[in-house]
């Protein structure tokens, strides 16, 4: 890694180099570091436990320009909350220019040095190489992730000081670089929590999303996915994170309770739970006079997430800046103020049985005889291809056997069905309607293939004329739509061409005085940008989802999927085939449902997949 002594350049992994820092230093030190030999490939050091922090070590004297570049790119994987020691590598201007938290850039295998001959010399005090590799992702200064493709190539200079003749990093790229291995050791996602508004981004800027909800109102919190580095105290990296206000993608859909201008009271360097698992917060004074209502919403969002980092904490205290108490609130009561993803555990797993009717059975058992739900949509009057339910299991929607028609009704005994609330002019099924989906504010969304007039809509309370959703930027034909609960963010499986990707927006709601919203889903990115025909998905969590799909040349999997692109911890789903639709609880609870070559099945925890029924299609939890 690094000049050959025929003037060619060596591209090897950045820990190729046994000498150069010795790999790492896990607690107590690491093994002796030979003194001399040739450079040779290793493997990198294991680093299993997860508790254990790891730190590089500082260059060694008279160290070569690549073994400086190869030390510099260790450290950058260790667990140094400033980067102290890979501040060591660079020289002092460059040390105090360099910006470790602008960005994380992700390669596939880590970054190679290439030397550049026409500064690179021996016998010169001037060295340089080119990093190189193959671009995965990036996470920005907000620590939100974005998927990313292409070739990486960013130049690192050296120089020799005169007088100690040690050589040092005088020029890089701003920012972190490391490969998706080292990434994934060293980072996770969490999720942070603000609130769903219903003001357009204009209001929000103006201080409007900044206000607490009306008294009484239940509001929803929405996730916020970002990326924290997993040993360097995540909590209060959370918590800075939260206070700076959301990522710029879910910024105009969202608010915060926190006043603009709100950090940690000055001196505050971390924060750490008491032993009764309250972790107690000094804000700064842009958030000392609030009143009380506001600062439970404050500690809300605090504890939703916290929660996920550290799931025991399970109450919040707030302080002002001299240290007396804003407010306290515990986990009984944030679930009084906001919710996360469904209101309730789901009773039934619902689908369509061999008579086309809308059937259910308790929590997805298998091995449970379905009954047809009450109301017209179980009487099989309308024959039914599919449904969806909402999310207090009072009201389903149902798209006719042709896929003309979208119906209505209350899952109540007795109840009439009526007219469709929407019909499609497609010629044939598949350019027709595609499955329903609600939200928890009790909107149904559905998007219409007609080629002629392809459209996305939303119909408020499942009722009314239908909304016009418009979706700029959206090249292609919307084929599946899944809303989540919170009501501000939609997935959809996009058809152009040959290929059919997974991509996930966000929704505005402009409210204008005397006349119906205007929405549009905003923000359109990839959630899942290695399939290229996605056949099926399903919201699996406040900002996961499950997704059926194949990649370039191989069969269909089923795998988790975060909102961003990211691919979530944990193990993947059972390979399954045939796989025509997928259904999720945000319970996870209880167990993922499949519509296959097999009917329906099941996969609970630890196990294989399960027949639930043989002739059943298109299973749906709430949602």
């Amino acid at each position: 890694m690094g000049a050959d002594r025929e003037g060619g350049a060596r591209r090897r992994p950045i820990r190729a180099v046994a000498y150069a820092v010795c790999g790492v230093v896990l607690l107590a030190g690491c093994a002796s570091m030979p003194d001399n030999g040739d450079l040779r490939d290793v493997e990198s050091t294991p680093r299993q436990d997860a508790q254990v922090r790891v730190f590089a070590m500082p260059p060694r004297e008279d160290a070569p320009p690549v073994e400086i570049v190869q030390g510099f790119l260790e450290a950058l994987t260790s667990d140094d909350p400033q980067y102290a020691t890979a501040r060591q590598y660079l020289t002092p201007t460059a040390a105090q220019q360099w910006r470790p938290e602008r960005a994380t850039t992700v390669l596939a295998g880590g970054p190679d040095i290439q030397v550049d001959h026409s500064i690179g010399r021996d016998d010169t005090d001037d060295y340089a190489f080119t990093l190189t590799g193959s671009k995965v992702a990036r996470v920005d200064a907000q620590q939100a992730y974005t998927p990313l493709g292409g070739d990486y190539g960013e130049p690192v200079h050296l120089r020799r000081d005169r007088k100690t003749r040690q050589w040092r990093i005088d020029g890089l790229p701003q920012g972190v670089v490391m490969g998706q291995s080292d990434f994934q050791r060293n980072y996770m996602s969490v999720n942070k929590y603000y609130f769903a508004s219903n003001t357009s981004s204009a209001a929000g800027a103006s201080g409007a999303a900044d206000a607490p909800a009306a008294s009484g109102e239940h509001a929803t919190a929405v996730a916020d996915p970002v990326y924290v580095r997993r040993r360097v105290d995540a909590m209060t990296q959370m918590v800075r994170s939260l206070l700076s206000g959301p990522t710029r993608w879910l910024g105009p859909a969202v608010r915060s309770s926190f006043p603009t201008g709100t950090a940690l009271r000055k001196g505050v360097t971390s924060l750490t739970p008491d032993d009764q698992n309250k972790l107690t917060v000094p804000l700064n004074e842009e958030a000392s006079r609030v009143g009380h209502e506001k600062c439970v919403e404050m500690a809300t969002q605090l504890l939703f997430t916290l929660q996920n980092v550290t799931p025991t904490v399970d109450t919040v205290a707030l302080q002002r800046a001299d240290g007396t108490s804003l407010c306290t609130i515990g986990e009984g009561r944030a679930e009084t103020v906001a919710t996360r993803g469904s209101v309730k555990r789901p009773d039934f797993l619902y689908f369509v049985d061999d008579k086309d009717r809308l059937v259910r059975i308790a929590g997805g058992s298998a091995g449970t005889a379905a009954d047809p739900v009450p109301g017209a949509l179980g009487e099989g009057t309308r024959k039914l291809r599919s449904a969806a339910v909402s999310w207090d299991e009072q009201s389903a929607a149902g798209v006719g056997l042709d896929g003309r028609s979208l119906y209505v009704g209350s899952l109540v005994s007795g109840g009439s069905l009526g007219e469709p609330v929407l019909q499609s002019g497609g010629r044939t099924e598949d350019d027709r309607l595609t499955t329903p989906s609600w939200d928890a504010r009790g909107d149904l969304w559905v998007a219409d293939r007609d080629p002629a007039r392809p459209r996305l809509l939303v119909l408020e309370q499942g009722a009314g004329q239908p909304l016009e959703v418009r979706v700029p930027g959206l090249r292609g034909r919307v084929n599946a739509v899944r809303v989540a609960a919170d009501g501000v963010r939609i997935a959809l499986v996009v058809d152009k061409g040959d290929k059919r990707s997974l991509l996930v927006g966000r929704i505005e709601r402009h409210l204008r005085s005397g006349e119906r919203p205007a929405v549009a889903v905003l923000g359109l990115r990839p959630a899942a940008p290695e399939l290229e025909d996605v056949t099926a998905v399903s919201w699996a969590g406040d900002s996961r989802l499950v997704v059926a799909g194949r990649e370039q040349g191989s069969v269909q999997t089923i795998r988790y999927v975060q909102v961003d692109g990211s691919a979530p911890e944990g193990p993947t789903p059972a390979a399954l085939t045939g796989v025509k639709s997928v259904a999720a609880s945000e319970d996870d609870r209880l167990p993922l449902v499949a519509y296959s070559e097999d009917g329906i099945v099941r996969l609970p925890s630890g196990a294989q997949w399960q027949q639930v029924v043989k002739n059943g299609s298109a299973p749906v939890y709430p949602g």
